[in-house]
């Protein structure tokens, strides 16, 4: 079966009320990055890193997935379809796609401070200090924060090289390491970036750009893939 993989970024969960939250200025709905989404501040001030995460926790916990989401979920029944996400939400999940690596993390799990292994679901939006693993650590976010590893990039690098399709939306590609992965793709497959503000993209054998948002270029494209199989 045919392998389609897709990167998707903030750009195809904005329709859902899922905010891109980063702008020019540094300010995540109006945190400095510095004081919420860093090892340091963790360290600093837990207290705040918490409840900044419950808020877009319980912001995001009655978000519907959009027209982009589900297209892609349609897409899965007719193709081996792998979406690599620097999305946090689980609106993927909830539209019904099946393989789903979570470059960022996933904002609805935490994980032991103790032991990077032990990671749990958040039942609801609320982690509070004093949630601790089994080995009595406290429970953090299961967010990748600036500074910190991207754990999945080599699961993503190496499905990235698997691809008979490759569909990047809503993301600038100026983020690494995961705007690197449209170059492990191989110069022979189609390579389609939908954006409704064209990022500037380096020029590439087979690179197809569509200017549209994610919600309507999404389902052209897939029913193009169905319409034309591979």
């Amino acid at each position: 079966m045919k392998h389609v993989v897709v990167l998707s970024g903030a750009g195809i969960s904005a329709k859902s009320g899922i905010s891109t939250f980063r702008d020019a200025g540094g300010l995540w709905e109006g945190y400095d990055i510095r004081d919420v989404a860093t090892p340091e501040a963790w360290y600093k001030n837990k207290a705040l890193v918490l409840d900044f995460y419950n808020m877009r926790r319980k912001s995001a916990l009655d978000a519907k997935p959009n027209a982009g989401h589900l297209a892609l979920a349609e897409l899965e029944k007719h193709y081996k379809v792998t979406v690599i996400t620097q999305n946090v939400d689980n609106l993927h999940e909830k539209a019904g796609s099946t393989k789903v690596v979570h470059l960022h993390g996933e904002l609805f799990k935490s994980r032991s401070t103790g032991d990077e292994k032990l990671i749990y679901d958040i039942e609801g939006w609320e982690l509070k200090l004093g949630d601790k693993c089994e080995k009595g650590f406290q429970l953090r976010p299961h967010i990748v924060w600036f500074g910190e590893m991207v754990p999945m990039m080599d699961i993503a690098v190496e499905e990235a090289g698997t691809a008979d399709v490759f569909i990047v939306v809503g993301t600038s590609l100026q983020v690494y390491p995961a705007a690197g992965l449209i170059d492990y793709v191989a110069s022979e497959i189609p390579k389609y970036v939908i954006d409704p503000n064209m990022p500037e993209v380096r020029k590439r054998p087979n690179l197809y750009l569509m200017e549209e948002r994610a919600t309507t270029g999404l389902p052209k494209l897939v029913k193009q893939l169905l319409d034309s199989p591979l």
